[in-house]
């Protein structure tokens, strides 16, 4: 079956955007704790590329599936998850990039490299990090896992805050977010 993705997020209503979230299902990894560990010789690098055994995975459709499965553990480690084996993964930043946000009925809506539609809010906080030299943003996506808000995507955001007043702040869903590095 094809894969069709969601459309731009400027373009649709805050209710589109959750129906589009419902309709993805997701593998319910978090049900899941198998025993069996291993490695799965994979690695999602700073700039959101995939590789496997050192090569680069050149299927979206792959990578979608992959990150489908991704966890994040309390102890910081990643991991591909299915029913019956967990394969650690290296995550060199974040597992995801944010390439795109749009304000929405007062809330932000992120879409990242795997084509997620993230609701910035309680349940996904919007993160900085680093200092006022390399400043970073993420927000979270699902299960511990976040996506770092590309070059393009920051400044989108960094707009949208200077538009709302001069704290450099937005809020979504309810809560508000600096997006100065603390």
């Amino acid at each position: 079956m094809p894969y069709t993705p969601p459309p731009e997020i400027a373009g649709m209503s805050l209710a589109e955007i959750a129906q589009a979230m419902a309709d993805r299902r997701l593998p319910p990894v978090e049900q899941w704790s198998p025993e069996n560990t291993d490695d799965s010789r994979m690695r999602i690098a700073a700039d959101g590329t995939w590789y496997y055994d050192g090569s680069p995975v050149r299927r979206p459709g792959m990578v979608r599936a992959f990150a489908g499965l991704l966890n994040r553990e309390d102890d910081g480690s990643y991991w591909l998850v299915v029913p019956y084996q967990k394969l650690s993964i290296e995550v060199e930043d974040a597992c995801f990039i944010a390439t795109d946000v749009s304000r929405k009925d007062g809330d932000l809506v992120f879409r990242t490299n795997t084509d997620d539609i993230v609701v910035a809010g309680p349940d996904n906080p919007i993160r900085a990090a680093g200092d006022a030299d390399k400043p970073a943003l993420y927000v979270h996506v699902r299960r511990g896992c976040e996506a770092r808000l590309n070059r393009s995507t920051y400044e989108q955001l960094a707009q949208i805050a200077l538009e709302e007043g001069e704290d450099f702040t937005v809020t979504s869903g309810g809560r508000t977010f600096s997006l100065i590095p603390a």
